[in-house]
């Protein structure tokens, strides 16, 4: 880290970031309850899978539907297969990284014979809490 954005850091930006983090949580709570209103007006007013839409004063609150079909996997395999339609299935190759693990663990492989196929990713996260509970 830099000299200059060590010395940018104060303690009043942590609590500002801090105090910001709780606010965020509360009002994410606030609008799930607020949404879970809407769509119960909506139920009521239209049915569960109605999309709909109100005027109130300088507002409009519209519920709209989305719909994603998906085949369910091993039914549909298992029917494609019994059609002979193996050509409409998917082969997926992947590695098994318990069996890689395990074969590791008894000598059966080496960490050297896959040198190059391991692939690290990181990701980062900011924390900010109070040293002396609130």
């Amino acid at each position: 880290m830099s000299k200059s954005t060590e010395q940018s850091l104060t303690a009043d930006m942590l609590e500002k970031y801090y105090e910001y983090n709780k606010q965020k949580k509360e009002i994410e709570i606030e609008m799930n309850q607020l949404k879970e209103a809407f769509h119960h007006y909506f139920d009521k007013q239209i049915g569960a899978q109605g999309k709909g839409e109100i005027q109130l004063g300088s507002f409009k609150l519209q519920r709209q539907v989305r719909k994603s079909e998906k085949y369910n996997e091993e039914p549909t395999v298992r029917r494609l297969e019994e059609l002979e339609m193996n050509e409409l299935v998917q082969v997926v190759k992947k590695p098994d990284e318990a069996k890689i693990k395990s074969a590791i663990q008894l000598g059966l492989l080496s960490e050297c014979d896959l040198d190059g196929c391991l692939t690290t990713s990181t990701s980062f996260a900011i924390t900010v809490k109070p040293i002396t509970p609130r």
